[in-house]
């Protein structure tokens, strides 16, 4: 059974990327009036209002979670994976989050030998998704600017001990500074530049070559998560997670 629906006040976390005029309720009421939909069991109602935010722009870990289980709950396993990976990268140590994706993932019919990733990469990632890219990037300008005048008390500080203790903070604020700024930039990569996508086609074949004419390489089914490697006019060049690479058609999935 999926863990509950996040029924926290939206407008508390909700992060704003655009605001196109998306209705005359504000987005916390039009997140409210999905929750009662979906407490009624109307999965379909609160789709369309909780989708219809996402689309304007809106973004958080609880409305993307919150459309996982609405698509759940009306057996569109593709979707809530979509949406739940979605939730992942912006909270990657929710357990609710986690828990959830991995029952959606048993319902996928396509089983693959997963390459395992580098322990450290791993814990980078997960480093980089602790903060918002906005957070990480005003760290790094913040501690840069605290470290300019760590090195001003060291250039011009008369006193020995001064002088040492503005060198030794200076450095390691330099280093603070742009070890965020290097976890501003794989944050956005991973959130925003994304190259993982989820199967929506409920069948499609892995070709060698960008047409319909390639060789039959792999079969891959609806919910499947790929890396997409290259893309070459209406096709994508995707990666499996055991290695195997093929070219299937772009509107066959969606990019997380």
């Amino acid at each position: 059974m999926i863990k509950k629906t996040y029924t926290v006040i939206f407008l508390i976390v909700l992060v704003q990327f655009n605001q196109p005029g998306f209705s005359q309720q504000s987005p916390g009421e039009e997140f409210r009036k999905g929750i009662e939909m979906y407490s009624a069991g109307n999965y379909t109602g609160a789709v369309d209002i909780w989708t219809g935010l996402y689309k304007s722009g809106y973004r958080s870990a609880e409305l993307n979670f919150n459309i996982g289980n609405a698509f759940f709950k009306l057996n569109n396993i593709p979707g809530s994976i979509l949406f739940y990976e979605r939730a992942k990268l912006m909270a990657p140590a929710d357990e609710d989050i986690t828990y959830n994706l991995n029952i959606a993932r048993t319902l996928v019919v396509d089983r693959f030998d997963e390459i395992p990733q580098l322990f450290f990469v791993e814990w980078y990632n997960f480093l980089a998704l602790a903060l918002s890219s906005d957070t990480w990037a005003w760290t790094s300008i913040i501690t840069f600017i605290i470290c300019l005048l760590s090195f001003s008390l060291y250039l011009y500080s008369s006193k020995y001990k001064l002088k040492v203790t503005g060198f030794w903070i200076a450095l390691l604020l330099i280093i603070l500074s742009a070890s965020s700024l290097a976890l501003t930039f794989r944050n956005k990569e991973l959130v925003h530049d994304s190259k993982k996508a989820v199967i929506f086609s409920p069948v499609v074949n892995g070709k060698s070559s960008p047409d319909l004419s390639g060789t039959d390489l792999f079969l891959l089914h609806e919910g499947t998560r790929v890396t997409i490697e290259d893309e070459v006019g209406e096709w994508f060049e995707v990666e499996l997670s055991d290695g195997n690479k093929g070219w299937i058609p772009s509107g066959s999935l969606e990019i997380i």
